[in-house]
């Protein structure tokens, strides 16, 4: 159960740098404008900002995640159980928020918050035996 947790967390981690990477680095591409569905360069030029610091939320709920799964493999059970559910917690909150906010971005949403959930599941039954 505890390796599939980290598997889980580890490829919730790994979507999580890819939007920070998209968000922080890659904004003007035009494969990232397709993907978050931006329209037009005035678009990209007007949430450029806002799509920058959007992708560092991202990179810390990974990075707390990934602290949380080192910690727990280094046999550190409470502050990397904290830490796991704490960055996973947050990923499944975001994106409940995205798919409450925005319904046509279920698609983005649920690849959001699916794998972090799944963790959670796991590693709640995994650290509970």
């Amino acid at each position: 159960m505890l390796l599939t947790t980290m598997l889980l967390a580890g490829f919730a981690s790994a979507i999580h740098l890819y939007i920070f990477v998209l968000e922080s680095l890659l904004w003007d591409r035009d494969a990232t404008r397709k993907t978050f569905g931006v329209k037009s360069e005035a678009e990209v030029r007007h949430t450029r900002q806002m799509a920058f610091n959007q992708g560092f939320y991202n990179l810390f709920l990974a990075i707390l995640t990934m602290t949380g799964m080192t910690l727990l493999l280094t046999n550190q059970r409470t502050a990397g159980a904290t830490l796991l559910f704490a960055g996973t917690g947050s990923m499944v909150a975001a994106g409940l928020v995205l798919l409450l906010s925005s319904p046509k971005l279920a698609r983005a949403a649920l690849v959001q918050l699916l794998p972090p959930a799944a963790a959670i599941i796991f590693g709640v039954l995994a650290l509970t035996r």
